[in-house]
C-alpha cells in the first residue's frame, strides 16, 4: 500500500483511512455529509496526490496525445486544459483524462490513479516517433481545493491573480513561497476551487500554508467519501462504475470530447456507432418511492424486465432525494421516462432526469 506525502498528517486529523487504488487515502474526517457541506458552501480540501501525471516532450507531442485521445488537442492553447478519454481498440474507454499544454512541444496528462501503469503503457505502445514520456506521478502531490470561497482563501498566498482564471485553464508561479507550483482552475465538484499540483518535499508547508490562509473562510479537510457524493450530484463519470473498458464514449455522452474532426484509436468504429446509433444511454435518475440506489443494481420496467444497470448511487446530502447513474436501453432514456431499480428483490420507482442533478 501507497502512502501520499501527507498520509501521517490525515492520521494526525483523526480522518478514516482506506485503501483506494493501491493508496492509503482518507475516507471521511468529520463525515460525508459535513464533509460535503463545507465544499458546497464554503471551501474543502482533498489530498489526491494518488491522482497519474505523465510528461510528454518533443516535436511529436501533439501528433501522439491526438492518435491516442478522442478529444481535439490542435485547439489548446498555453495554459489551456481539456478533458479526453483513451479509446481502446474494441470500442471501450482505457481511461478518462486531464490534458494540459504547456507550451507548443510539452503536455502534462492527468490520468486516474488505478490506470497509471495500464494508461502509460497505452500510451508507450503508440509511441513509435519519440516522444520522451515521464511519469512524475510517485513526484507530485496534488491538493484540489474546492468550493465558492476558494479563490479568497487562496489568494493571499499567491500573486497570480486566481479570480480571474477561466474555467479550464492554469497558470505556473510561486505559491505558499514555493515555485513552480501549478494551479489549475479544475475539480471534480461542481463547486468551484483549483487544484494545485507541486512537489512531494513541499507538501506539508503547503497543506499548512491553505490551512492557516483558509482559516477565516471555514477551510477543512475532505475525504473521498465526499468528493464521490459531489461529483455524482453533477453527473460526472468514475472510471471503473459509470465509464470503463467496455463502455463506447458514445453510449456514456461523451460524444463532446470525442472529435471526428482526425483519426484516434478506433475512431472509424466509433463514428459508425454515433451515425447508427446505440442501444443503450448513461442517464441520470431521482428515486420516487423511498430506496438507495447502489452500484450494479438492475434496473427494470413496469414489467420487471431488466432494461439497464445501475453504475453509481447514492443520498444526495444537498437534494435531500436518492439519486442515480445508470446504462438504459435507449427507448428508456428520454427525460421524464417512469424505471424501476431492483432493490433487495423490490421494483422501486424512480424516474429519469437530465444531468447535472445539482442545477447551478
Amino acid at each position: 500500500m501507497k502512502n501520499t506525502a501527507l498520509t501521517e498528517k490525515h492520521i494526525s486529523l483523526g480522518a478514516k483511512m482506506v485503501p483506494f487504488a493501491g493508496y492509503n487515502m482518507p475516507v471521511q474526517y468529520e463525515g460525508i455529509n459535513a464533509e460535503h457541506a463545507t465544499v458546497r458552501n464554503a471551501v474543502g480540501v482533498f489530498d489526491v496526490s494518488h491522482m497519474g501525471e505523465f510528461i510528454l516532450k518533443g516535436e511529436n507531442a501533439l501528433d501522439l496525445i491526438q492518435r491516442v485521445t478522442s478529444n481535439d488537442a490542435s485547439k489548446l492553447y498555453d495554459g489551456k486544459i481539456q478533458y479526453s478519454c483513451l479509446p481502446n481498440e474494441i470500442g471501450g474507454i482505457v481511461d478518462d483524462l486531464l490534458v494540459y499544454r504547456i507550451d507548443e512541444k510539452t503536455y502534462m496528462l492527468v490520468v486516474n490513479a488505478s490506470n497509471i501503469e495500464k494508461d502509460w503503457n497505452w500510451i508507450q505502445k503508440f509511441n513509435d516517433k519519440d516522444v520522451e514520456m515521464h511519469n512524475i506521478s510517485d513526484q507530485t502531490s496534488l491538493l484540489a481545493v474546492q468550493g465558492p470561497k476558494t479563490a479568497d482563501a487562496l489568494q493571499s498566498l499567491t500573486d497570480m491573480d486566481l479570480a480571474s482564471m477561466e474555467y479550464y485553464t492554469f497558470k505556473k508561479g510561486k505559491f505558499a513561497g514555493v515555485d513552480n507550483v501549478l494551479i489549475s482552475a479544475t475539480g471534480y465538484t461542481g463547486a468551484g476551487g483549483f487544484e494545485v499540483y507541486f512537489e512531494n518535499e513541499h507538501a506539508e508547508k503547503i497543506w499548512d500554508a491553505i490551512f492557516n490562509a483558509g482559516a477565516e473562510f471555514g477551510i477543512k479537510p475532505i475525504g473521498l467519501g465526499a468528493r464521490d457524493t459531489l461529483r455524482l450530484e453533477m453527473g460526472f463519470c468514475l472510471y471503473g462504475n459509470d465509464i470503463d473498458d467496455t463502455t463506447s464514449p458514445i453510449e456514456a455522452g461523451l460524444g463532446w470530447v470525442t472529435k471526428f474532426t482526425k483519426e484516434f484509436t478506433n475512431s472509424a468504429a466509433l463514428l459508425a456507432q454515433k451515425e447508427a446509433g446505440v442501444s443503450r444511454k448513461l442517464v441520470g435518475f431521482e428515486m420516487v418511492d423511498r430506496g438507495i440506489p447502489r452500484h450494479d443494481y438492475v434496473v427494470v420496467d413496469a414489467d420487471g424486465n431488466q432494461i439497464g444497470k445501475v453504475t453509481s448511487g447514492t443520498q444526495s446530502p444537498s437534494l435531500q432525494k436518492a439519486i442515480g447513474i445508470a446504462y438504459v436501453a435507449k427507448e428508456f432514456a428520454k427525460e421524464g421516462t417512469e424505471i424501476f431499480i431492483d432493490i433487495r428483490n423490490n421494483k422501486v420507482k424512480a424516474k429519469i432526469v437530465k444531468f447535472p442533478f445539482l442545477k447551478k
